[in-house]
């Protein structure tokens, strides 16, 4: 396989039908992977992810599955593989907010829906997948974080503490799976122009529109999914081919936004 390449490969994103996730899906079929578009509730979004990813000569398939939900991670497993062949590519991207409240006030409901989202469902679902990876020459796995964990800010426990089990998790597994040509790493955004950042920022900034913080990052301008897409892409290629158990953030070395 030529160095950059991801031609042969087939690769699960979760939480692809939007934003970071939809970025990352197009970035590797670029590259000659086939992809599976995991989504939530907007299939709407993700048929269109897969249509213009078919639009440019690739190969892609999207399948509803809430990662909350176990039945719906198990499944998920079972049908991913079978449309394009066996999983050699996960990205553990699929996520939610919390509501923002300090620890006194959060329903512990909410903690454990978030945990269950962003870590325990990516243990699940990499102890379904580890298998069929191990059979591949390569696999590779890449999971989502937030650069928010290098801050720890007050009124988000729930997201804070899922981050860092995910974090944990993956390193843990970089460690029990590098003799197995598997690898594993991090990769954690700062503040990204999605739909999800959009509202954060409003929510927390009052901004109307992300772009206004254009002039207050480094680089000038606010990150974009591409640009978190092209540095998973570098992970899962020959490139990265001596490259796990590392956390890469990507945030164009901005200082941490105020939250008042």
């Amino acid at each position: 396989m030529a160095q950059g390449s991801l031609a042969g490969r087939v690769a699960l994103v979760t939480g692809a039908s939007r934003g970071i996730g939809a970025g990352i899906a197009e970035e590797l079929a670029r590259c000659g992977s086939a992809v599976i578009v995991n989504f939530r509730r907007d299939a709407e979004a993700a048929f269109e992810v897969v249509g213009r990813i078919e639009s440019a000569g690739g190969r892609a398939a999207a399948i509803q599955a809430s990662v909350a939900v176990p039945a719906d991670v198990d499944r998920l497993a079972r049908e991913a593989p079978a449309i394009f062949g066996p999983i050699d590519i996960l990205i553990a991207n699929a996520g939610i907010a919390s509501r923002g409240l300090s620890v006194a006030e959060t329903d512990p409901e909410e903690l454990e829906r978030v945990v269950a989202t962003h870590a325990l469902s990516v243990h699940r679902l990499a102890h379904l997948l580890l298998a069929q990876m191990r059979a591949q020459r390569r696999g590779d796995i890449v999971v989502i974080s937030s650069s928010e964990l290098d801050h720890m800010r007050a009124n988000g426990a729930p997201y804070n503490m899922a981050k860092a089990a995910l974090e944990a998790l993956a390193l843990t597994l970089a460690k029990e799976e590098v003799r197995n040509g598997i690898h594993v790493n991090i990769v954690a955004p700062g503040l990204v122009s999605t739909d999800m950042g959009s509202r954060l920022v409003k929510a927390k900034l009052g901004v109307e529109d992300i772009a206004q913080l254009n002039e207050r990052q480094p680089l000038g301008r606010v990150c974009t999914a591409h640009d978190v897409a092209t540095v998973v892409r570098f992970l899962c290629t020959e490139d990265a081919g001596y490259v796990t158990g590392q956390r890469i953030v990507v945030d164009g070395g901005a200082e941490p936004w105020p939250t008042g």
